[in-house]
């Protein structure tokens, strides 16, 4: 099969579009004809070796862990879903002509597959933060970092919960956040002041989902650390807050409340650029200059 990989740790043109084992499924799992992958934070940061001290990775390797396509092969233990079936969902090296997810619901019709494949990993990742904070109808959740793919999908869902949301983002992002039910404003200093100002009964909870050190001024608005997550600043723990990685156990029943909110119109999934799989270099380097608005999509098949 054809995949995009690579062979040593570096920058974006370490990524090159080669031939590669077929994998397949095991018990639990589904092998699909890859559609679209997206290309999340943690793809480029694990292929710059950011994480090589957490994430151990085998050369040559393949990035993505989130994809839709149609089923080919069904593993052992597998209910509900069948050979033929369009799915998305979560899985590993989805970058490739074939890949194998872990997690799999049914894509719903209203969604193409670059969409589908865009809602993976960052809903999950979205739906665990809250869980871990307590969101629940009646909070009042302040989102740092509102626009991107994470921040996007618990503004969502948080509003589906009941929450009341404030939201962080560049100006250029505000009427999008709007349309994702939340009240937008700037981030950076002064950030107590003006969310004071739009949320005047106080902030519940807060997720980080930039990783600009943000986390004291988090912990000072809610005025407790454990209602505090981060999904990207790793010196959160020090200061009394969440790091959500998923290593604490995984919101994968997230993945078909998000595909039954897109079929009736209440979920949005933003894409800001679709490139085909031979440029995942050029996406990678996309994904690494942030403000980006929703996801960045590779079409595969």
């Amino acid at each position: 099969m054809f995949a995009l990989q690579y062979r040593e740790y570096g920058d974006h043109d370490v990524l090159r579009l080669e031939d590669a084992p077929e994998p397949h499924a095991g018990p639990g799992q589904v092998r699909i004809t890859v559609r679209a992958t997206s290309v999340n934070p943690f793809d480029w940061k694990l292929r710059a070796g950011y994480l090589a001290g957490m994430v151990p990775v085998t050369f040559p390797a393949i990035p993505g862990t989130d994809a839709s396509g149609i089923v080919d092969e069904v593993g052992e233990g597998v209910q509900g879903v069948a050979v033929g079936d369009e799915v998305f969902g979560l899985g590993a090296r989805t970058s490739a002509e074939f890949a194998v997810l872990d997690h799999a619901v049914h894509k719903p019709a209203s969604a193409s597959w670059a969409e589908a494949a865009a809602m993976g990993l960052a809903v999950e990742t979205a739906a665990r933060c809250l869980d871990v904070i307590g969101v629940a109808a009646g909070t009042t959740l302040l989102v740092d970092g509102g626009s991107g793919g994470v921040g996007s999908a618990a503004i969502q869902l948080a509003v589906a919960r009941g929450a009341t949301v404030v939201a962080t983002a560049s100006p250029a992002n505000h009427e999008y956040l709007a349309s994702l039910g939340a009240v937008p404003t700037t981030y950076g200093t002064g950030l107590g002041d003006r969310v004071a100002a739009l949320a005047p009964q106080g902030i519940d909870a807060a997720i980080d989902a930039a990783g600009k050190g943000s986390v004291p001024d988090l912990i000072a608005l809610t005025g407790d650390a454990t209602r505090v997550v981060s999904i990207a600043d790793f010196t959160a723990g020090q200061h009394g807050a969440h790091l959500s990685d998923g290593s604490a156990g995984r919101a994968y029943y997230s993945l078909a409340n998000a595909a039954k909110m897109h079929s009736e119109g209440n979920f949005i999934v933003a894409i800001e650029q679709v490139y085909p799989l031979a440029e995942g270099g050029l996406a990678h380097l996309h994904s690494q200059g942030g403000h980006v608005r929703g996801k960045l999509v590779l079409a595969v098949s």
